[in-house]
């Protein structure tokens, strides 16, 4: 148990410091001139904090767990990826089905990076997983 633990920490861990850097750095602009109509002059932080927490879980229950014995990371970097498309997906589809003026090329690009964030998240928590077994 502990090693999914450990895993745990690893993809969450990965995915705030990845989705930290996405959301202040390289697309803070994008998002501010596409939606910042919508936005919040402050992110509520608890909310924020409680979606990591979730959605780590989800990729190490649908991408990692499912793959701890196999060999090295591909298949767990397939499975974050789908998972990754498939939540943004749901998100960014729904956003574009029921709210006015929703950009389609944010939801495009807001997709491309939910999968390789779950991908790369889900990877970091396979690592670890797999270090604490061989070790």
């Amino acid at each position: 148990m502990m090693e999914y633990t450990a895993a745990y920490a690893a993809t969450a861990v990965a995915m705030v410091v990845l989705d930290f850097f996405w959301l202040t750095v390289i697309a803070k602009r994008l998002y501010r001139n596409e939606i910042g109509h919508l936005m919040a002059d402050r992110p509520n932080l608890a909310v924020a904090a409680l979606f990591y927490l979730l959605f780590a879980g989800g990729i190490v229950v649908f991408a990692v767990a499912p793959h701890a014995a196999a060999e090295g990371w591909h298949q767990t970097l397939v499975a974050g990826a789908l998972f990754g498309f498939f939540a943004y997906a749901a998100y960014d589809l729904t956003n574009l089905a029921t709210l006015k003026r929703w950009p389609v090329a944010l939801s495009l690009i807001d997709m491309a990076w939910g999968t390789l964030v779950t991908a790369l998240s889900a990877v970091a928590g396979k690592a670890v997983l797999d270090w604490i077994i061989a070790g």
